[in-house]
């Protein structure tokens, strides 16, 4: 610990070395080394959320080259070999006179550098070939340790309880979409959330989370998912209206992460401003559909399923059952995936989607989504975190997936 703060233990950080490497082998044999640039991947690899690149070899404790925050790098993360830079003109002397040269062609996290950046850095590695290191710095991160599995059940066992056990107290019809965003924020950080939730699509944002009363839910979305909101403003399109109030006898989505310690899960809950006896008959239906359908997907998630192959058996149900116009949003708002994987960013290797035909593994940590538009009503289904285990996705943001009535 550092003061009342946790380290990253050495251990660890070998077990996502070694992962690492061994997927180098696969992907790109002929990479001496792999050079991570984004804040997010240095953490993941170092235990310290840095300024600067960070150097993989192919054998050996990595390096990092810090340009902002030397010493708390040193403080925070168990690696010894932490120098400083300015220039990316220096990286290839401090990585030769450490030990550990830049050789052969090398792996690039292509997403953690604008491309202007990329070009400065490239013309400072002349000789190296940059090979995209993108897929297997995902692939890495995409099946848990032990301790990162820990963080996610403490976060979904967390976001369980604000959503189903403590919110629907809080909220009433009448408040307006940001109002309730400000209840559940409040009540989010009343329960240990730390309130960032990251993304690593470039130029992706989310803030809190999609709180969507009614017809909100089928607004017009620029964010990647099949719930709509009209958000706070044009220029910060996220959380929710306050020009829009939750009605009587209507549906409210609402859509959000749960971050403890750096690790997020996701979850959907529907809320119903009335008795269940009130709820239309083909929201009941369209929503039993979804939970049904998240039920099958679960069953799934187990090591060697192919991500692919769940989104085609569940957009076949969809259609089979009529719901295809609706099955994960109406119109432009549609999506074509029934999942994502989660972890440090809500938008993690694996997608339950076309083209992901790598088969799953064991620590996986997914967020299934089955979701259905109604047009002139609102959004119905469900969104829930899953471990994926020999015996089918284990869900860590709880059991309860009716709707809600208040």
């Amino acid at each position: 610990m550092i003061g009342n703060e946790e380290m990253i233990t050495i251990e660890e950080l070998q077990i996502r070395w070694d992962r690492c490497r061994g997927l180098m082998d696969e992907f790109l044999p002929g990479a001496g080394g792999l050079f991570a640039f984004s804040r997010l991947n240095i953490y993941y690899f170092t235990g310290t959320f840095g300024s600067g690149l960070l150097w993989l070899p192919r054998e050996g404790s990595p390096v990092l080259l810090s340009r902002r925050g030397i010493d708390r790098a040193r403080e925070e993360s168990p690696i010894k070999e932490i120098y400083p830079f300015k220039s990316y003109r220096d990286v290839k002397g401090i990585l030769s006179d450490a030990g550990k040269p830049v050789s052969g062609s090398i792996g690039v996290e292509m997403n953690g550098l604008s491309w202007g950046m990329s070009n400065l850095f490239m013309k400072h590695m002349n000789g190296h070939e940059p090979l995209g290191a993108d897929n297997v710095i995902g692939l890495t991160r995409a099946v848990k340790t032990h301790w990162e599995l820990e963080k996610l059940r403490i976060a979904g066992k967390m976001h369980e309880k604000c959503m189903v056990e403590l919110l629907p107290s809080r909220i009433r019809p009448g408040m307006t979409e940001m109002e309730i965003s400000r209840i559940i924020s409040d009540l989010y950080f009343e329960h240990g959330n730390h309130g960032i939730m990251r993304m690593e699509k470039y130029g992706e944002e989310v803030y809190s989370g999609h709180i969507s009363s009614g017809e909100s839910a089928n607004y017009p979305s620029v964010f990647n998912g099949p719930v709509g909101l009209r958000g706070v403003h044009p220029a910060v399109p996220h959380m929710g209206s306050d020009r829009k109030a939750w009605k009587i006898h209507e549906l409210l989505t609402i859509d959000n992460g749960f971050n403890h310690e750096g690790y997020m899960t996701d979850k959907t809950q529907v809320y119903w401003s009335g008795s269940a006896g009130n709820i239309p008959a083909d929201v009941k239906r369209a929503h039993a559909f979804c939970v049904e359908t998240q039920g099958w997907i679960a069953e799934h998630l187990r090591p060697g399923s192919v991500p692919s192959e769940i989104w085609a058996h569940s957009a076949a149900r969809a259609e089979e059952a009529g719901f295809s116009d609706g099955f994960m949003a109406l119109g432009g708002n549609k999506v074509f995936f029934a999942g994502h994987g989660i972890g440090l960013a809500v938008d993690e290797y694996p997608v339950l989607a076309e083209g992901f035909d790598r088969p799953l593994e064991e620590a996986m940590v997914i967020a299934v989504e089955p979701k259905i538009g109604i047009d002139g009503v609102g959004m119905v289904g469900v969104e829930n975190t899953f471990e994926v285990t020999a015996e089918g996705g284990r869900s860590l943001t709880g059991n309860k997936y009716d709707i809600i009535c208040i």
